[in-house]
C-alpha cells in the first residue's frame, strides 16, 4: 500500500497540478484549443486523485467483512445476499479494463441500492 500511495497516487497528484497550471496558463492566453485538449487529463488525474482519496479513506485495520446494521439489510433487500452483493460488484468492477472502479450508490429513481462502475476514474 506504501508503494501504491507513493507512485501511483502521487502520480494521480503531480499530474493534475501539472495540467491545472496548463489549464491557467491556457485560460489567461485565452487559448481554447489548448483548454479543450488538457480536459481529458484534468479529468483523469483529478478523479483518479479524488477514488484513491476516498479508498485511503475507506481503508480500516479491522474493516472488511459482512455490513451490519441498516446497510446490511438493505443489500439484502436489494441484492438477495450480502454474497451476491460481493459478487455483483466483483464482476461489475472486473469487467472495467484498467482501474477497475466499482461503486455502491443510492438510486433514487428505483429507490434501490445499484453498483456502477465507470471507465477510468470517470
Amino acid at each position: 500500500m506504501q508503494l501504491h500511495h507513493s507512485k501511483h497516487h502521487a502520480a494521480y497528484v503531480n499530474n493534475l497540478y501539472i495540467a491545472e497550471a496548463k489549464y491557467a496558463e491556457a485560460l489567461a492566453k485565452g487559448d481554447v484549443t489548448a483548454q479543450v485538449s488538457l480536459q481529458p487529463a484534468l479529468k483523469f488525474n483529478g478523479c483518479g486523485h479524488i477514488n484513491h482519496t476516498i479508498f485511503w479513506t475507506n481503508l480500516s485495520p479491522n474493516g472488511g467483512g459482512e455490513s451490519q446494521g441498516e446497510l446490511l439489510e438493505t443489500i439484502k433487500r436489494d441484492f438477495g445476499s450480502f454474497e451476491k452483493f460481493k459478487e455483483k460488484v466483483t464482476t461489475t468492477s472486473v469487467a472495467v479494463q484498467g482501474s477497475r472502479w466499482g461503486w455502491l450508490g443510492y438510486n433514487k429513481e428505483s429507490n434501490r441500492l445499484q453498483v456502477a462502475a465507470c471507465a477510468n476514474q470517470d
